[in-house]
Parts: C-alpha cells; structure tokens; sequence
C-alpha cells in the first residue's frame, strides 16, 4: 500500500467540507478558493475543484454569480446558498466529533506504546 494515496484519500475526504468552509463568510473565484486551500496544504489541482463544485451547485449547496473583472474575464464567484449553511453547520459538528474521536484513539493508542 503506497502512503500517498492513503494521504490522498484522507484530504479527498474533507475537501466539500473545505470548500464550504472557506465560502462561509463570502464568495470567492476558484482561484481565490484554490489558493486557501493550497495554503493549507490541501493539495488541489483545477481539474479536481470544478467537478467538485458542479456536484455541490448541482445539490443547491452553492450558487454562483459572474461579475466583471478589471484584469481579464469576468470571474464566477461562488457562495453558499441557504441550505448549505445549513449543510456546513450539520458538517462542522460531524467534524468535530470525528475529530475528537480520532483524537481519542490516537492518543490512546500511543498512551499504550509508551
């Protein structure tokens, strides 16, 4: 079993939920989306974003305006709708519970190794 598509698999996991998080407080271009989650090395590529974000308009989770742009094209921007405030909120709290329940086991376990 190769470590990176393990890697890979755990960050493909959480990366709706990124998404919507990084939209919670405003819309955002993919590039602007793009580089927030770069920065938190999730590591995401422009092929892998854009059928990500058909899936979450698609189940009225996003929507989107296009808006004009002084430097080029004008940009789509993504924004949550109602429901996927909602969505991101039931999310945040399976987060945090898997996160603490990870959390659990894992110190647990390295307690025992001690």
């Amino acid at each position: 079993m190769k470590i990176e598509n393990t890697k890979a698999q755990m960050r493909k996991g959480v990366l709706e939920y990124c998404i919507l998080s990084v939209l919670k407080d405003e819309d955002a271009y993919v590039a602007e989306i793009l580089d927030t989650l770069k920065d938190a090395k999730l590591l995401v590529v422009e092929g892998t974003i854009y059928p990500l974000l058909t899936r979450l308009k698609n189940a009225g989770l996003l929507s989107y305006r296009w808006e004009e742009s002084s430097s080029g094209p004008p940009r789509k921007y993504y924004g949550l709708t109602d429901t996927g405030k909602l969505f991101l909120k039931e999310l945040t709290g399976t987060w945090d519970e898997l996160q603490t329940a990870v959390n659990v086991v894992t110190n647990q376990k390295n307690k025992n190794h001690e």
